[in-house]
């Protein structure tokens, strides 16, 4: 083909370059200027016709394009003129995640459950995150994006929910026999109430608890606080219970009396999340024993908030099979009608 004619568009080939850029760079947790400098350059490119787009790369002249810089400018051009990208396959090896020792445990973990998308502060669509889990072979993805308290993280009014699960029922005639969970992290309010009403949490296939606000509330009310939400049938995992910072500025755990929250979660049916966010960690090792300890089920989450991070899982894997966690008590190693059921069981308790 002749190069800038109609039938030779390189436009499908640079946006997928890019994406996958955007989802190496969400994968190692680059900053986010970075990843909005590749994002931004899909529409700059889009915008263009393929004729100046390969004028532009054969003379050079991509960077004089506003929001194109010299790497982007790099990935463009190589994908312009469909040669393999060195700069990807750098970036590639550079944010690759090594599951340590949980390479096999890694393998049976059947889907993810704690996801974000653009409902609420996520950076790819519902559609996105699922063909992404799709990619990495899992059979499931439960949607938990954020409830309406957590006004920074644009969360979710009884509304926008209800708009939100239409396109997954939508979404799952188009992806079957892929199953988008329908879910949500919903805020556990200083009193231990939930931020959303118990009949529309009853609706939903899966539910995570989190504390977001008030992290250094003292030991005795933290612990009530989060007692109440284990406690709740509505409640099926409890996700990042510390709620630890351990990179850059760091944030310090949050006190509370663990064996009654453990003791709580084990009594309820309620699973502890072993949160495989790289600066989250959450919970430390020596809780996580004592979770076990107390019988407690475990859910190896990502709380991914864009596709790339999607692989976060193979930390959680690594984190599970060092602190012997067993097997059978991860639920997510569970089909989704295993899981479903599970939950759906705890809500008529």
């Amino acid at each position: 083909m002749v190069a800038g004619t109609d039938q030779d568009d390189p436009s499908t080939r640079v946006t997928a370059a890019l994406t996958e850029a955007v989802r190496l760079f969400d994968r190692g947790l680059a900053p986010g200027q970075k990843v909005r400098a590749f994002r931004n350059a899909i529409a700059t490119v889009e915008s263009l016709e393929a004729a100046e787009l390969f004028e532009r790369t054969k003379r050079g002249t991509l960077t004089e394009l506003a929001g194109i810089g010299p790497s982007t400018a790099t990935v463009i051009a190589d994908a312009v003129l469909d040669r393999p990208s060195q700069y990807l396959a750098d970036l590639e090896i550079r944010t690759r995640i090594d599951p340590g020792v949980g390479a096999e445990l890694l393998g049976q973990l059947r889907g993810d459950c704690h996801s974000h998308t653009t409902w609420s502060d996520g950076g790819a669509s519902v559609e996105a995150m699922a063909r992404a889990a799709i990619s990495l072979g899992h059979e499931y993805l439960v949607v938990t994006d954020h409830s309406p308290r957590l006004t920074v993280a644009h969360g979710l009014s009884p509304e926008r929910l209800r708009e939100q699960l239409a396109e997954i029922e939508q979404l799952n005639q188009q992806l079957a026999p892929f199953r988008i969970l329908t879910g949500m992290e919903v805020d556990i309010l200083v009193d231990g109430s939930l931020d959303l009403p118990d009949e529309l949490l009853a609706e939903l296939d899966l539910v995570v608890a989190s504390v977001h606000s008030k992290l250094s509330m003292p030991e005795d009310e933290m612990t009530r606080r989060m007692v109440l939400a284990a406690a709740s049938p509505h409640v099926d995992v409890l996700g990042h219970c510390t709620g630890r910072k351990v990179v850059g500025r760091g944030r310090p755990p949050s006190r509370f009396d663990a064996d009654l929250v453990f003791a709580a979660c084990a009594r309820y049916g309620t699973a502890v999340e072993i949160n495989c966010r790289p600066e989250r960690q959450d919970p430390p090792e020596e809780l996580l024993a004592l979770a076990l300890q107390w019988g407690c089920h475990i859910s190896i989450d990502t709380d991914a908030h864009a596709p790339g991070q999607l692989e976060f899982l193979a930390h959680g894997a690594d984190k599970a099979v060092r602190n012997d966690v067993p097997v059978e008590r991860i639920v997510n190693t569970w089909s989704a009608d295993e899981l479903t059921g599970w939950a759906a069981a705890r809500h008529l308790d």
